[in-house]
């Protein structure tokens, strides 16, 4: 890594830059809007490889696991701080009946995943044991209910389970089955992409249906604790959003969910890794698609609750590309490369820059399933380029927004023209500065000037991830190839802040 980091800063000497010197304003002076820490949630959907032999391996498994969920793993996600993390789906959350994975295991029914492959579903891994991971990590349980093929009662039920202290049917059901206390699990989906594989509802329809559910999904802690998250819309689909804000009490929800992957085209995704400038162009397109969409869902929410009570949720993000050759299709395996950084990069700068209306958000998916942070093989683990982002960028989990303006040179392509930079700032709890920035220009070097304003401030330090090709990866062969190193590109003067990028890089400096 060392190596490839001195070439490129070699490199970087000799790089064309572009004509024109990026332009910035920080201003650091009193902020008050927060960064909510769970705009870094995941997702975990049964679906390939990412519950069994992802997270998952049993406690008879040879490879190291508490409660059959592997170490490793576990010790990644918690340096990562996920703070809050999405299960069981997905698709696969509206076919599933969560009394199905409760109770002895050899007495657990055995179902077919209908939407990821066809194939069986044992249900060893059910309620308890994603709660007690949930625990393990530290980390807030966000349970997506079944409403496409479920029942009212079904819901209400598994949330009397998880959350009531008293006695009742559920909770008595609960401490047969080995736990005492409740997890008092907060965050609730009603139903996934009812649009969609959720029930291919009309909007009208689901939003009567969504007061219904709501109506009966009672908070059992009797605190006022229950966000319950209503099934959003697919990107642009900005009526889906109108309709329910229009038609669904303030009193019933707390967050409504979108879903946007950077897709080049639905019919031919193209390669993970063996892609072009141009299709890498075209994602980057798609990715920063997402600022216009929180800006137009933001906007009809404004119309309806200009309080900002209820919380955009982005709960599906990240690219999707063809599976690795060789790999089952229905299980959305694909490798991860420096494009992915430059995705997470920049979406996490939009969030944060719209984070007084994005207060959740889940990247696609946790292990081995799309854009994932960690992908496993046997006994192996390796951590992606996205999961090094989402490492660097976690000094942005609860800290105050900084508002930055920025003028930025193009990345263009053919006719086409993207912003080659994308930043955002932040301020925490003990008062340091940090900003993050993504070069996603391909072949140029962007030198930027950010005016400080509000602040003095002594020196700077950083941490940069990039690599020599936006192709390359970390493989189960070179699972280090990619990692963050020490960044020198930053230098403090007066209150001016000079930052020189290499092409497709992610930087993240703290300033005191």
């Amino acid at each position: 890594m060392k190596k490839i980091l001195t070439g490129i800063i070699a490199l970087m000497g000799t790089l064309p830059y572009a004509d024109a010197q990026n332009t910035a304003t920080l201003q650091a002076g009193s902020p008050k809007q927060v960064i909510s820490k769970h705009i870094y949630g995941h997702f975990a959907e049964h679906l390939g490889r990412l519950i069994y032999g992802g997270l998952y391996v049993g406690d008879t498994s040879k490879i190291a696991n508490t409660a059959g969920v592997r170490n490793d793993v576990v010790a990644a996600l918690k340096k990562l701080q996920i703070p809050n993390l999405r299960w069981p789906g997905g698709c696969f959350a509206d076919t599933y009946h969560w009394k199905d994975g409760i109770g002895p295991r050899a007495q657990r029914p055995k179902i077919v995943n209908v939407w990821w492959g066809g194939v069986t579903e044992d249900n060893s891994f059910g309620t308890h044991d994603f709660l007690n991971l949930c625990e393990l990590l530290g980390t807030e349980p966000y349970v997506s209910g079944n409403v496409g093929s479920g029942q009212v009662q079904e819901l209400a039920d598994w949330v009397q389970y998880t959350n009531f202290p008293g006695e009742s049917p559920m909770s008595k059901l609960r401490r047969e089955n080995g736990r005492d206390k409740p997890w008092n699990v907060k965050y609730w989906g009603v139903g996934n992409e009812a649009w969609g594989c959720g029930g291919n509802m009309r909007p009208e329809y689901y939003a009567d249906i969504y007061r219904k559910y709501a109506t009966f999904m009672a908070d059992w802690t009797n605190t006022g604790n229950m966000f319950r998250i209503a099934s959003g819309a697919n990107s642009n689909d900005y009526n889906w959003t109108e309709v329910l804000m229009k038609n669904v009490p303030k009193s019933l929800i707390e967050g409504i969910a979108l879903h946007h992957y950077s897709v080049i085209d639905w019919n031919k995704k193209g390669p993970s890794t063996a892609f072009n400038e141009q299709q890498y162009f075209t994602t980057m397109q798609r990715a920063l698609a997402m600022d216009t969409l929180i800006a137009k869902h933001a906007a009809i929410m404004d119309k309806y609750d200009p309080e900002k009570k209820i919380a955009l949720v982005v709960d599906e993000w990240g690219g999707w590309y063809e599976v690795e050759p060789g790999s089952n299709p229905g299980f959305l395996y694909q490798q991860n490369t420096m494009r992915d950084a430059m995705l997470a990069g920049a979406t996490l700068n939009i969030f944060h820059n719209h984070s007084d209306r994005v207060r959740m958000a889940n990247i696609a998916q946790v292990v081995n399933v799309l854009q994932a942070v960690i992908l496993t093989q046997g006994d192996k683990m390796l951590l992606t380029p996205t999961y090094h982002v989402m490492e660097m960028y976690k000094v942005h989990q609860d800290a105050k927004w900084l508002p930055l303006t920025i003028k930025t040179n193009d990345y263009k392509v053919g006719n086409e023209t993207l912003p080659a930079l994308s930043v955002s700032a932040s301020k925490d709890s003990l008062g340091r500065t940090h900003i993050s920035l993504t070069n996603i220009h391909a072949t140029q070097a962007q030198d930027i000037s950010i005016d400080l304003q509000g602040a003095q401030f002594k020196n700077v330090s950083g941490r940069i991830l990039a690599s020599a090709k936006l192709q390359d990866y970390n493989s189960f062969e070179q699972p280090n190839k990619i990692q963050p190193a020490a960044f020198k590109g930053a230098t403090i003067k007066g209150n001016t802040l000079n930052v020189k990028m290499p092409p497709f890089s992610v930087v993240v400096l703290q300033l005191n």
